[in-house]
């Protein structure tokens, strides 16, 4: 895998899943890409089909349960099994807890969360079925410590997280099928202008910045050496280290860096961005946050 194998990926209309996408047709995988938006889901996949990739597309969102498995067996009907899933589908909301409005916390974990629960559970089904398959979670930094202004979306990777290690406990009773989570820092896509925000400022990735190229490359390796867990971003560890080691110094500097790194300078106002409805006109695989070198060509 994935020479000729076939993977769905959710969320392939932009970032990290439509980096994947571009880099699973380069191998030889045939492709499954599904996004709520049609119109940047087929700019997707026409880059697919030019690298000479069979692709279908089915227009979903995860956080319709029926649309998943709409997803899924369309991805059967067409090619007869699922040999990978990579679920990188999500919004994001910026904003203190009390700024964002309930049914936007409530919106980015329905989509987060359930819409991970969604995927996992039609994979899981399908893979049990067919006696194999390996399904990629994409978690965050996030998921692994807490910082101001992203309540929800901190809260929806831990859970994503959690998720994703029991379901790698329970899949060692069924040897062919892996459960795997890829765990990114900052990384250079379009997430930050498209989330909602209630912050005043638009939000970036804190650096250092890491490209969604190499976030695919730990991806796809995932997919093939079915290893539980990734770790992308260099200072992942420091991060992690400073949360679990040293929470007070870490709870006292979180939100100045936080200030400093993650939220840009150019101010917002108040809006939903993409958390109920896509807006394809911002979909790329690449932000404007990145170096130049580091967002490929």
């Amino acid at each position: 895998m994935p020479n000729g194998s076939v993977v769905v990926v959710t969320g392939a209309s932009s970032g990290i899943g439509r980096a994947t996408a571009q880099h699973l047709a380069g191998r030889g995988a045939r492709l499954v890409l599904s996004a709520r938006a049609a119109t940047s889901l087929e700019a997707a996949a026409d880059e697919c089909r030019t690298a000479g990739a069979d692709v279908l597309t089915v227009v979903a969102d995860v956080a319709a349960e029926d649309d998943v498995v709409r997803l899924r067996d369309a991805a059967v009907a067409r090619f007869g099994q699922v040999d990978g899933w990579v679920h990188t589908a999500a919004v994001v909301a910026y904003g203190r807890f009390e700024d964002v409005p309930s049914a936007v916390f409530r919106q980015v974990v329905d989509t987060d969360v359930y819409g991970t629960v969604h995927v996992a559970r039609a994979a899981l089904e399908q893979f049990r079925e067919q006696g194999h398959g390996t399904l990629v979670l994409t978690g965050s930094l996030l998921g692994e410590i807490a910082t101001p202004y992203m309540s929800s979306y901190v809260t929806s990777k831990w859970a994503v997280r959690g998720l994703a290690r029991v379901l790698a406990i329970e899949a060692r009773e069924t040897p062919e099928v892996h459960v795997c989570i890829v765990s990114p820092g900052g990384v250079d896509t379009p997430v930050y202008h498209l989330a909602a925000n209630y912050a005043g400022r638009v939000g970036r990735p804190p650096p250092p910045v890491v490209s969604p190229e190499n976030v695919a490359s730990a991806v796809v390796r995932s997919l093939v050496d079915h290893r539980p867990r990734r770790s992308v971003g260099p200072a992942n560890l420091v991060a992690r280290a400073g949360f679990t080691l040293l929470p007070r110094m870490f709870d006292l500097l979180v939100t100045p860096l936080m200030r400093a790194g993650g939220l840009s300078r150019q101010q917002v106002e108040a809006h939903d961005g993409n958390v109920f409805a896509p807006t394809p006109e911002g979909n790329a695989v690449h932000g404007s946050w990145g170096r130049p070198w580091q967002r490929g060509s």
